[in-house]
């Protein structure tokens, strides 16, 4: 059952077919996403492959309906500390309303910690919600501070 269920819901990493199988969508779940055209989500999805492995987005397809049903961000940060060492950044994980229950954060969560260990990073960090965080404690993460934000105007 398991290797059915993981090759039913396997991560890959985001491709520039995915805008038209439900991506935004599945980011507005979670966040402030307004509608993104073809040709800003071409540049973007440009920019992002053109820095390679420092910044990946993971996605998990539903086969059978063709919608992206899963999805999270990790972007390597290089630094002088740690004898210039790497931190993975965890960003934007969200799990479609319908599809919860299934393990697949854990899926991507998981796809996301193992390429920032293939990195070479030493550690890997994200901020998540009161609500979320028993989720990513069970994905072995730890409660280590307290996250700060500043945001502003556009």
């Amino acid at each position: 059952m398991e290797n059915s269920e993981e090759q039913k819901y396997g991560v890959r990493k985001l491709e520039i077919s995915d805008k038209s199988k439900g991506f935004i969508e599945l980011l507005q779940q979670l966040s402030v996403c307004d509608s993104v055209s073809d040709t800003d989500f071409e540049n973007r999805f440009r920019e992002l492959s053109a820095v390679g492995d420092d910044h990946v987005i993971g996605v998990i397809e539903d086969e059978p309906s063709g919608k992206i049903i899963a999805t999270g961000s990790v972007f390597i940060e290089k630094k002088f500390l740690r004898n210039c060492g790497k931190v993975g950044h965890i960003e934007d994980v969200v799990v479609d309303s319908s599809a919860r229950g299934k393990h697949l954060g854990k899926r991507i969560i998981s796809f996301l910690t193992e390429h920032a260990r293939s990195m070479g990073c030493y550690k890997v960090i994200l901020d998540c919600s009161v609500d979320n965080k028993a989720f990513y404690e069970k994905c072995g993460f730890h409660n280590k501070s307290i996250q700060m934000a500043m945001y502003f105007a556009h």
